[in-house]
């Protein structure tokens, strides 16, 4: 009796310590974050919100912001680091829908036919976005940025000059392009998002997004596994040895950036359906920043990543950021701190995620 004992009590602290174990292999990043998730989540609950709802706000959060975590795999893979440039890509999604939405196009056809003219955009630009970072190999994490910038600032005056007259998209007053387009004026308005739509347990699911980004993740994996995708990962390992087994190391860091630049492209379509509107001018300049911190809080590095890293970063940290704002506003009613706080926690979250990368870990 006292024998059969001791092996149940042995059997238990084994589990415990293999739980342990597991709890451990999980990247620090993802356990802070997600930590800090569930205690917003429960503090919400304990405040009288609703779970469902605050779910249905993270999984809202995920599905627009997936695809721009997912931009960042190749570029990391490939040793040029995380998508700094992301903006980039964001406006000549922008300009795929622009031009689109002044042909005429509505509804389906233009939320696919801009996707496909994204992605062409992207690549083009991607290409020469690639060329950029052969050029100042050793300083991709300085000029990364500096490029989004730019070419946010040079759009900025694409969108006055560009010769649209659609009464829809212009000024009331004036030459130029509206700062925000709403995409009901073109039946375009949460068509991915209300595809096969459906409610479990008070929590809704978007769809449509959803089987959009888990496409998009199979994909990406999938290419990492041909032959082309390979000799990038090597490249990203190991740059010298990668010349030396005979792979075009260039090659592979232009392949890696012009996809990266193309699905960002792609990503502002899903982004802009997904909230209801186009949104022009600045509106891309800060986007890499919460885009990298989703796959580092999920657990990737500056050297590298994998597709279950986008996945549980974006969720976790979108999710927070999703859920931050109804839960503060609830808990500090009648003061004007929530959005302060929710920029607190964003920032920090994206200073902490970005500090753990500069150590090569997440």
């Amino acid at each position: 009796m006292m024998s059969e004992v001791i092996k149940e009590k042995s059997g238990f602290s084994d589990a415990l310590k293999r739980a342990y174990a597991t709890f451990r292999r999980i990247p620090f990043s993802t356990r802070a974050v997600g930590g800090l998730y569930f205690v917003v989540l429960i503090i919400g609950i304990l405040w009288g919100a609703s779970p469902a709802d605050l779910f249905t706000r993270s999984l809202h959060f995920f599905g627009v912001w997936a695809i721009y975590a997912l931009s960042n795999v190749p570029s990391i893979q490939s040793g040029t680091g995380p998508n700094f440039a992301l903006p980039v890509g964001i406006v000549t999604g922008l300009m795929a829908m622009v031009l689109m939405m002044a042909a005429g196009l509505t509804g389906w056809t233009l939320l696919l036919v801009s996707a496909l003219l994204a992605l062409v955009f992207g690549s083009i630009f991607g290409f020469l976005y690639g060329k950029l970072m052969n050029a100042v190999k050793g300083s991709e994490m300085a000029i990364a940025p500096y490029t989004g910038f730019a070419i946010t600032a040079l759009f900025g005056l694409v969108w006055v000059a560009i010769p649209i007259t659609h009464p829809r998209m212009i000024f009331f007053l004036g030459d130029g392009l509206r700062h925000q387009i709403p995409l009901d004026y073109f039946d375009a308005n949460l068509l991915f998002a209300r595809l096969l739509e459906f409610e479990l347990f008070g929590v809704t699911f978007r769809t449509g997004e959803l089987l959009v980004v888990f496409l998009a993740c199979i994909l990406m994996w999938l290419f990492f596994r041909t032959k082309t995708g390979i000799a990038i990962s090597a490249v990203g390992r190991n740059p010298m040895y990668a010349k030396a087994s005979g792979i075009n190391v260039d090659r592979s860091r232009v392949i890696a950036n012009t996809m990266s630049t193309a699905i960002a492209s792609f990503g502002v379509v899903i982004y802009a359906q997904g909230f209801g509107f186009v949104q022009l001018y600045d509106f891309p300049m800060f986007f890499a920043f919460p885009a990298v911190a989703c796959i580092l809080v999920g657990g990737a590095s500056g050297q590298r990543s994998k597709v279950i890293n986008v996945l549980v970063g974006t969720f976790l940290f979108q999710g927070l950021l999703a859920i931050a704002l109804p839960v503060f506003t609830r808990v500090l009613a009648g003061a004007d701190v929530v959005n302060p706080i929710r920029m607190v926690i964003q920032n920090g979250v994206i200073l902490y995620a970005l500090s753990r990368m500069s150590k090569g870990v997440a």
